[in-house]
């Protein structure tokens, strides 16, 4: 049995603002099925709910500053959950990363820093709660000091840093070394400075015994310098302790057999309630009810990164075709009028939610038939191992965790029953077309749509396999 320590700045149910929560709620459950002593440690936000209120445990004191540690547990399970309680940075109103108006914190560096240095105590056993992890695992560049700092002690824990998104590094000005109070010999090119800055991602990416990502795909992606962010350099030199492991989905949470949200339940043996699903849709979102038109959903942040503006390029011959799109989400404020613009335009075609809605996250994924998912990058994404599950057949671009978990319709995929959506190469509005174009062909042939539906069902997405991934490689550290 190891004993893992599972840093992370967000963890769901507790406080959630994107998909790195979700893997720091589903993996260490995961884990923990597995036997594992897996305890969780993140700062004491004053928006954290669903769970007890932390009892005191101990004070560390790091910086000049008392920190106190207190303890609670995962919901519906008997995870440790350690919280970093240090009221002057993290007892305020808002979200881990900004204030209730959506501004940064000024002092976000100072706070990740404090977080970090406590994980280190906490590794090295010096808070005095008599338990001493094997393996810390730390979680994007929130976490990234955590290595470093690790990397300046005797007898100390092995360490595996994961990279969940590339995009966002934790980069600061120089003074900021001093102003932390960091080591000054992680001070140095090949340590946390970059560019003349400091880098908390750097602190994983080059300390780290072991780095990972959400996605085999990824994990090579980040080493070009598209997907690298001027860190393409490190991360080819690491490469040989570098892995891509797919995150899964909660497959007790999305599955349309016990979904709560859904008014028929159905199975890859029994798709007539998927049917009942799409003409309830239909209903609620206001389109003509039609069980034959094919019906395209997509959930998501309206973002570039998602390909947005590839759907919205598209949009004008969608609504021309005999078929149905119905969108939820929000994002750019533009973008969210351009939408709101076509849906006017064609009502009997279109049909957008702007905001977020769990239940009708559910419906669409059960109602619709095609799911568009054409991001221009995405580490590993959640929305199209949904679909799969729910036979809703996605339309993806072949990048990240994407071309990792969504097989192309071909000749010799459908010849081999492997075959579960459709994905298209360049990020340009023809070569989607052309993708909706052939899905539509399928579409037409009933009996093909239905194998391609119980393939995309029969696969397996379950964070049980990416945990046994994961704990192999703690065991092999």
């Amino acid at each position: 049995m190891k004993k893992i320590l599972f840093a992370s700045s967000e963890t769901h149910p507790l406080i959630k603002t994107g998909g790195l929560a979700d893997v720091a709620g589903s993996l260490p459950r995961a884990l923990h099925e597995l036997e594992q002593d897996i305890r969780i440690i993140m700062p004491n936000y004053q928006g954290i709910k669903n769970c007890e209120p932390g009892r005191y445990v101990c004070t560390v004191r790091v910086s000049n500053n008392d920190v106190h540690i207190l303890e609670t547990r995962l919901p519906d399970s008997d995870i440790i959950v350690w919280l970093v309680d240090y009221p002057p940075f993290f007892n305020h109103p808002g979200n881990p990363y900004t204030d209730e108006n959506g501004a940064p914190w000024p002092n976000i560096g100072d706070r990740f820093a404090l977080f970090c240095r406590i994980v280190a105590e906490v590794a090295m056993d010096r808070a005095y709660l008599h338990w001493r992890p094997d393996v810390i695992h730390c979680n994007d560049w929130q976490t990234g000091l955590v290595p470093a700092l690790l990397s300046l002690e005797e007898h100390r824990p092995a360490t595996v840093f994961t990279i969940h998104n590339m995009a966002y590094q934790g980069l600061f000005p120089a003074s900021a070394q001093a102003q932390l109070n960091l080591p000054g010999q992680l001070w140095r090119p090949d340590g946390l400075e970059y560019h003349g800055m400091l880098s908390f991602i750097k602190g994983g990416l080059a300390f780290a015994d072991w780095i990972t990502t959400v996605s085999p795909t990824y994990a090579q992606e980040i080493q070009t310098p598209e997907f690298g962010y001027g860190l393409e350099g490190l991360l080819a030199y690491r490469r040989d302790n570098l892995t891509g492991i797919l995150n899964g989905i909660d497959t007790d949470i999305w599955n349309p057999e016990t979904d709560p949200h859904l008014s028929r339940r159905y199975s890859a043996s029994d798709l007539d309630g998927k049917q009942a699903n799409k003409l309830e849709l239909q209903q609620r979102l206001g389109l003509p009810t039609n069980a034959d038109i094919p019906l395209f959903g997509l959930i998501g942040r309206l973002v570039e990164q998602k390909g947005i503006d590839l759907v919205l390029s598209c949009l004008p011959e969608i609504a021309q075709r005999p078929m149905q799109f119905v969108l939820l989400g929000s994002g750019d404020k533009s973008i969210e009028l351009r939408l709101q613009d076509f849906a006017r335009l064609y009502p009997q075609n279109i049909a957008i939610t702007i905001g977020y809605n769990e239940p009708l996250a559910h419906q669409i994924e059960a109602g619709a038939d095609i799911f568009l998912m054409p991001s221009r990058f995405e580490p590993c994404g959640l929305n199209q191992m949904y679909s799969q599950r729910y036979g809703t057949l996605p339309i993806v671009r072949r990048t990240g965790g994407l071309a990792d978990t969504v097989t192309d319709a071909l000749p010799e995929t459908l010849a081999n029953r492997s075959a579960s959506g459709f994905s298209f190469n360049d990020p340009a509005p023809s070569a989607l077309l052309e993708a909706i174009k052939r899905s539509l062909l399928l579409y037409s042939d009933k009996n093909t749509w239905r194998k391609l539906q119980q393939n995309a069902m029969g696969k397996e997405f379950s964070w049980r396999l990416s945990a046994s991934r994961y704990l192999d490689l703690y065991q092999s550290l």
